[in-house]
């Protein structure tokens, strides 16, 4: 099964005080461990990054710290989906066509990736979104 993982997935795995840890940590090691193919958008590494740099934990997390989660967890055992010029601009075009502005567009360029790739799966915590974003999608789109 070809499952895309997006961020706040990725970051509740590799949080053990979040909420959502122990549902997301099974995929994770899945995905890790080659019983799915474990799919990430080239720029939700950028955001993992982010997140876990910033995340209200104590003690925080260190940039370098944070790079190694990156790198060990996601980056070394995923394939990651590329977006092309083209892709970004259908997408925006997409959204302009239905009337979708702002923040709406970074969950809309995930859900392509996974069109893209032939996810049969793409996980989330965040599913109102990407269902709003990618409605053709939605028999595909849940949470851990």
């Amino acid at each position: 099964m070809r499952v895309l993982f997006d961020t706040s997935v990725l970051v509740a795995a590799l949080t053990q005080s979040h909420a959502h840890h122990d549902r997301s940590l099974p995929w994770l090691q899945r995905g890790q461990s080659g019983d799915i193919a474990f799919l990430v958008v080239g720029h939700t590494l950028a955001e993992l990054y982010s997140v876990l740099t910033t995340l209200p934990v104590r003690p925080r997390l260190s940039p370098s710290v944070a790079w190694r989660l990156v790198h060990e967890n996601v980056e070394a055992a995923a394939e990651i989906v590329t977006l092309t010029d083209d892709d970004y601009l259908a997408t925006i075009e997409r959204l302009a066509q239905r009337g979708m502005a702002g923040g709406i567009i970074y969950d809309a360029l995930i859900a392509r990736a996974a069109e893209k790739a032939g996810a049969e799966r793409l996980l989330t915590w965040n599913e109102a979104h990407f269902r709003r974003a990618w409605p053709e999608g939605e028999s595909i789109i849940g949470s851990p």
